[in-house]
């Protein structure tokens, strides 16, 4: 994961990187919804004005939803410090 902070009050903005090694355009698609809602159950988190940029492999895919928002959790609170 990668963050850009910017001065501002703009709304946080989020990204997801899923590379074509994962599977096909069906397979990323559903790997980015999973991503999309992980990093929505921590939206309280994410500061105001920065971007995010989140990749995954394919184990995002068969990983339990509560293990992928407990990573994607960690992730966030090590690019907060």
């Amino acid at each position: 994961m990668r963050v850009h902070t910017n001065a501002g009050d703009e709304e946080p903005r989020v990204s997801y990187a899923i590379g074509r090694h994962v599977g096909g355009a069906v397979v990323r698609n559903r790997v980015r919804r999973r991503l999309r809602a992980a990093v929505q159950a921590h939206a309280a988190v994410l500061q105001p004005g920065a971007s995010y940029l989140f990749g995954a492999g394919r184990e995002a895919l068969t990983m339990p939803l509560e293990a992928l928002e407990r990573c994607v959790g960690e992730l966030l609170v090590g690019a907060v410090r």
